[in-house]
């Protein structure tokens, strides 16, 4: 059984929330590229598990996309591990650039129009 997420109680039931953004067809969409991602990095793949696949567990797209997201990171952790010749590489790329790199994708997605902002 892959972890799913489960402990941390309700999941994406926030409908005020700002990440409801996206219908469940794009978050299985989001889920699938980064089940994808994952699966590069990974020893073993993560299960076909979303709604209409053949382990399907019921759980929603947008919590696979959280959970496959974390395990995504976990990862890209570890190439970093992998790929660091000391452990002050390791802090660096893992720390440092990571916090980097955030802050531009943010700020990119905090640039973007989307078509609520052009109708404003």
């Amino acid at each position: 059984m892959h972890d799913h997420g489960d402990d941390f109680g309700a999941w994406c039931g926030d409908l005020g929330s700002a990440t409801q953004h996206r219908s469940e067809e794009e978050w299985l969409s989001v889920a699938r590229y980064v089940r994808h991602s994952a699966n590069k990095l990974l020893p073993e793949p993560l299960p076909l598990c979303l709604p209409g696949e053949p382990q399907q567990c019921g759980r929603a797209a947008q919590q696979h996309v959280l959970a496959w997201g974390a395990v995504l990171k976990a990862a890209a952790q570890r190439v970093i591990e992998d790929a660091s010749p000391a452990p002050a590489h390791t802090n660096y790329a893992g720390d440092t650039l990571y916090h980097r790199s955030l802050a531009e994708l943010r700020a990119r997605a905090s640039n973007v129009s989307t078509p609520e902002s052009e109708n404003r």
